[in-house]
């Protein structure tokens, strides 16, 4: 039987960084812990949201990592304490958003965080009294404003998600005014995230006709506006597209992603710490192939999107447009060994995304997969 919700309020368009007061009143909000990071702060991003907060009295912990660690969520619980936070505002891309998500679990959950991880059986732990969260992408990718999970390095370097119902925020405010001028590789990287997922969510063999819709419709949004966002960074149609088609993968991958998140988180937790968009643009390619024995049509549907056909005339797509965006040929190009590849494999099998790829990987077939990848 399947499960179907859709639950985050939502407010989009140029200028719905007006709105955060209001909707912090709204949900109960009255002294906020912003997450960020120093390069959000940097831009004046922050600035344009202490002025839309008005005299909301907040306070700030600007340490996100760019892969939030175990470490920086203790360090945004000490300031959410310090402060007498009663909620959270989330300011920067899926960094800054997992990152708020893990803080309102620890902050209000007792016990290590790892005994909320997914994989960890810590779902059904996550109650309702985590504390409440406004999420305010600055990126089109991740779609972690309206997601239920966030990914975080755990101190013993794994990868782990975390995944509840309660951890989707109470209010997204997706404003693509905060995306223009983002650099080209951010672009570029972040752009391709959104398509991982909506392609992933497609393919996924879950019952879930709204979501594959919705993935759908993100995916052509995506294929038309990325490399004209990558291009100029000024193209506000462009970044209205893509802001679109990152909430919209997210919106839907509830249906379950596959494969190419599997690696890429298990890749993630490397110390080289490669970009997760671009993990996902390079793994792309090869798991389209594995993947199209278990679902040929939904890869024919996709590849039509590209002027293609079949899996192979797809993957050819996705590596010529990752080349056109100027992101790099493969995996050895982002600083990781192929020596790695036995303990990648090792993660991947375990990572809750594996399960949900609609044809089940063995050891040797992502081992085949990263190889192609390289």
């Amino acid at each position: 039987m399947a499960l179907i919700k859709f639950i985050t309020d939502i407010q989009f368009d140029f200028g719905a960084l007006s709105s955060v007061a209001a909707e912090c009143s709204r949900v109960g909000i009255a002294r906020p812990l912003i997450c960020t990071d120093r390069g959000i702060v940097a831009a004046g991003l922050l600035l344009r949201l202490n002025a839309a907060l008005g005299e909301v009295p907040a306070a700030v912990y600007d340490g996100t990592p760019a892969n939030p660690t175990e470490a920086a969520v203790r360090e945004a619980v000490s300031a959410f304490r310090q402060h007498g936070a009663d909620g959270l505002i989330a300011l920067g891309g899926g960094s800054s958003i997992d990152l708020a998500k893990a803080v309102a679990i620890a902050a209000t959950h007792d016990g290590p965080l790892t005994r909320y991880a997914t994989i960890e059986g810590g779902s059904p732990r996550i109650g309702a009294n985590v504390a409440p969260l406004i999420a305010i992408p600055t990126t089109a990718g991740t779609g972690s404003e309206v997601a239920r999970g966030a990914i975080i390095i755990v101190d013993d370097g794994r990868k782990l998600g975390f995944h509840s119902w309660h951890l989707v925020p109470k209010v997204a405010i997706c404003d693509p005014e905060l995306t223009l001028g983002l650099p080209p590789g951010l672009t570029a990287a972040t752009g391709m995230d959104a398509m991982a997922h909506c392609i992933e969510t497609y393919l996924s063999k879950a019952v879930n006709p709204p979501a594959d819709a919705i993935a759908f419709d993100g995916l052509r949004r995506a294929c038309r506006s990325i490399e004209r966002a990558v291009r100029d960074g000024a193209d506000r149609e462009a970044r209205w597209q893509m802001m679109s088609a990152s909430m919209q993968g997210a919106m839907a991958f509830q249906k379950g992603l596959g494969a190419v998140h599997s690696l890429s988180h298990a890749l993630g937790g490397l110390p080289v710490r490669p970009h997760h968009g671009t993990l996902n643009a390079l793994l792309l390619p090869e798991v389209v192939k594995f993947n199209e024995a278990a679902v040929a049509e939904k890869v024919n549907d996709i590849a039509a999107l590209f002027g293609t056909s079949g899996a192979a005339g797809l993957a050819d797509a996705l590596r010529d447009l990752n080349r056109r965006i100027g992101l790099p040929s493969g995996l050895g190009a982002l600083g990781i060994a192929a020596d790695a590849f036995p303990g990648v494999i090792v993660n991947a099998l375990k990572d809750h995304c594996h399960t949900t790829n609609p044809r089940l990987a063995t050891a040797d077939d992502y081992r085949r997969m990263l190889e192609a990848s390289f």
